[in-house]
C-alpha cells in the first residue's frame, strides 16, 4: 500500500479535509454572513508547481540515507501551520526553504546529522510535528548561514520503558500524540495531554514550547509532567537526574524546558503519566455576560476544585462553535478521575456557577463515561469545533479570508479592562484594515490567579495582502496587551513571529543569561537561529 502523505502546504493527510462541495457551502455561508457576493477558491499549490532554489549544500556520503532534497520534504518543512505559513503555501511561495531535510533513525545518527552541520556552520532546525504557529520551524533568513537543515524526528518514536511503580515512562522526543497515547494505552496510563495540534505535533515540541494542554486548571502546561530530559547539544549529551522535586539549585530541566530548539535537541524524556479516567462528570452552563462566566470560573479555581475543563466561550466564540446561539456566553465545564465519582465537586462547581448568574441544566453533575460526557450537548459541539478547526482554516485561507488567533495570560484584577481594551483594539484594528469582521474569545486555561485568554479573528481579507493585513493586526493587538501587561504568548511559544514582543517581555538580565547559555551549549550559533534569542 502507498504511504498516506502529510499535505506539504497545510493541515492533516492529503486525503483530509472539506471535499469541493463542503468548500463550496463554506464559501457561501462565510459570504452570506459578511453581506458578500462570494468567495473565489484557490486551489492548493502541487508539487509540479514548486520552483524552489537548488539546494545549496552537498550532503556527506554518510549521511545520504537518511537525508532528503525532494522538494515535497523541503517544502513541507520549511513552512509551519500559522495563518502566515498558510497563506504563503497557497501563493507558491517559497523563497527560502531548506536544503535538507534530515530523518534521523537513532540519537547517534542525530549526533552525526548536527556535527556535521557544526562543522559546516549550518543552520540546524528540529522538527518534530511541523505544528509552529510562530514561525519556529522555518530555516533562517539571510545569508548568515550557507545552507539549512531541517532535522525531523519522526523515527524517534518510541516508548522505551514504564515504571510503573513511579507511574511514569521513557519515551523518545519524536512521537506524535496518537502513537504516544497507543503506546500507553495497554499498561492503563496516559499522558493526558491533548493540545489542539495533538494528532501532529510531537512530545519534544511540546516540551520545547512549553505546549498547554488538555487540563484548563492544575496541569495546563507540559512542564508539570517532564521528570527529566536528555538534550543533544553541539557540545554535547545532557542528562538531567530522574527525581520527583529537588531543591539543588536552578533545574536544568526548565533551562530546556521552552526553549525552542535553540539550545539543544530533545531525544528522550521521562514523563509523569496518569491513569486513564474512567469517571467524568460534565455541564455546559450559559451566562448572561461573558464577565459574568469568568467571576463564576474565579471562585472555581480559587477554592481548588481543579476541573479538567473549565473553558469560557463568549456569545460569539459560542454562536461559531455550535455550543449557543451568540445570545449568551457559555461555561464548558469537567471534572474525571480514575478512582473514584464526581457528584460532590461537580455539585459545589454549580452551585459557583449559579451565584453568578449561570443557568444550570437540570441533568448537569451526572457522572458518566467518558464517552457520553465528551461528545453530548454544547460540550460536545465546542469539541468538535476545536478539533475540526485546523481542517477548516486552510478553506478559510483559499478564500482569501483573514482568520487567526492570539492568546495570553493576566492576573484577575486586570482582567475586565485588560478585556476590554485588547478587545476594542482589535475590532478597530480589523475594521480599519480588512474593513469588517469579527474578534471573538474564550479561556483556554485559569489558574486561581487569573486566566488565559485566547482571542479569535475572522475577516474578509484580500488576497495577496493577507499576510499583509494579519501582521497589521497582530501589531496592534500585541502591542496593546504588552504595555497592559499580559504575556506575548501563554501557550503558542515565541518563535520569529513573537520574537518583537519578547524581547520587550523578558527583562535585560534574563536575555543576557540566555545569550551565555547558547553561547556555551551552541558555540557556533546553529540551532534554530532568529528563534528566542539571535546569536552572537
Amino acid at each position: 500500500m502507498a504511504e498516506r502523505r502529510r499535505k506539504f502546504w497545510g493541515w492533516g493527510y492529503e486525503d483530509q479535509g472539506p471535499n469541493p462541495e463542503q468548500q463550496k457551502h463554506m464559501a457561501e455561508r462565510m459570504a452570506k454572513r459578511f453581506g458578500l457576493k462570494g468567495f473565489e477558491i484557490t486551489p492548493p499549490p502541487t508539487e509540479a508547481e514548486l520552483k524552489l532554489r537548488a539546494p545549496r549544500v552537498r550532503v556527506p556520503h554518510a549521511l545520504e540515507e537518511i537525508c532528503s532534497t525532494t522538494n515535497y520534504d523541503r517544502a513541507g518543512h520549511s513552512y509551519g501551520k500559522s495563518f502566515r505559513d498558510g497563506v504563503r503555501a497557497f501563493q507558491r511561495d517559497y523563497p527560502n526553504p531548506f536544503d535538507v531535510v534530515a530523518f534521523p533513525r537513532s540519537e547517534q545518527e542525530l549526533i552525526r546529522v548536527l556535527e556535521w552541520c557544526d562543522r559546516e556552520k549550518l543552520a540546524a532546525s528540529p522538527y518534530g510535528g511541523g505544528s509552529s504557529v510562530m514561525g519556529g520551524v522555518e530555516p533562517p533568513a539571510g545569508d548568515r548561514y550557507p545552507g539549512a537543515v531541517s532535522i525531523d524526528l519522526m523515527h524517534l518514536d518510541k516508548v522505551l520503558e514504564v515504571d510503573r511503580a513511579s507511574r511514569a515512562a521513557r519515551i523518545q522526543g519524536g512521537v506524535l500524540g496518537p502513537a504516544l497515547e497507543d503506546q500507553l494505552r495497554p499498561h492503563g496510563y496516559t499522558l493526558r495531554h491533548y493540545p489542539q495540534s495533538f494528532e501532529f505535533s510531537s512530545l519534544g515540541g511540546w516540551i520545547a514550547t512549553r505546549s498547554g494542554g488538555h487540563f484548563a486548571t492544575l496541569y495546563t502546561h507540559i512542564d508539570d509532567f517532564v521528570e527529566s530530559l536528555r538534550v543533544v547539544t553541539p557540545s554535547g549529551t545532557i542528562e538531567s537526574r530522574r527525581l520527583p522535586g529537588s531543591g539543588a539549585g536552578p533545574s536544568p530541566d526548565r533551562m530546556f524546558i521552552g526553549s525552542e530548539g535553540t539550545l539543544g535537541i530533545i531525544t528522550e524524556a521521562w514523563m509523569r503519566l496518569q491513569d486513564r479516567p474512567t469517571f467524568r462528570a460534565g455541564a455546559s452552563i450559559p451566562f448572561p455576560s461573558f464577565i459574568k462566566a469568568a467571576e463564576a470560573v474565579r471562585q472555581i479555581s480559587q477554592i481548588a476544585l481543579f476541573p479538567a475543563n473549565c473553558r469560557v466561550l463568549d456569545e460569539g466564540e459560542a454562536l461559531n462553535s455550535g455550543a449557543g446561539d451568540g445570545s449568551e456566553a457559555v461555561l464548558v465545564l469537567a471534572f474525571e478521575s480514575a478512582d473514584h465519582p464526581l457528584e460532590p465537586w461537580m455539585k459545589r462547581a454549580l452551585e459557583c456557577a449559579a451565584d453568578h448568574g449561570g443557568k444550570i441544566p437540570a441533568d448537569a453533575g451526572k457522572t458518566r463515561t467518558d464517552k457520553e460526557a465528551t461528545h453530548e450537548g454544547a460540550a460536545g459541539a465546542w469539541r468538535n469545533a476545536f478539533l475540526n478547526a485546523p481542517y477548516l482554516r486552510d478553506t478559510v485561507i483559499a478564500m482569501g479570508m483573514v482568520s487567526d488567533t492570539f492568546e495570553t495570560a493576566i492576573t484577575w484584577e486586570r482582567f475586565p479592562e485588560f478585556h476590554r481594551q485588547v478587545m476594542t483594539a482589535a475590532r478597530e484594528a480589523v475594521a480599519r484594515i480588512c474593513g469588517q469582521g469579527t474578534v471573538t474569545c474564550r479561556f483556554t486555561h485559569v489558574y486561581p490567579d487569573g486566566p488565559a485568554p485566547y482571542y479569535t479573528v475572522l475577516a474578509p481579507g484580500e488576497k495577496g495582502s493577507q499576510v499583509q493585513q494579519w501582521d497589521e493586526i497582530k501589531k496592534a493587538v500585541s502591542d496593546v496587551l504588552i504595555k497592559l501587561g499580559g504575556t506575548i504568548t501563554h501557550h503558542h511559544a515565541v518563535g520569529r513571529d513573537h520574537r518583537p514582543w519578547y524581547d520587550r517581555q523578558r527583562p535585560d538580565g534574563f536575555a543576557t543569561a540566555l545569550k551565555a547559555a547558547k553561547k556555551a551549549l551552541d558555540p557556533r550559533g546553529i540551532l534554530n537561529p532568529g528563534v528566542l534569542i539571535d546569536p552572537d
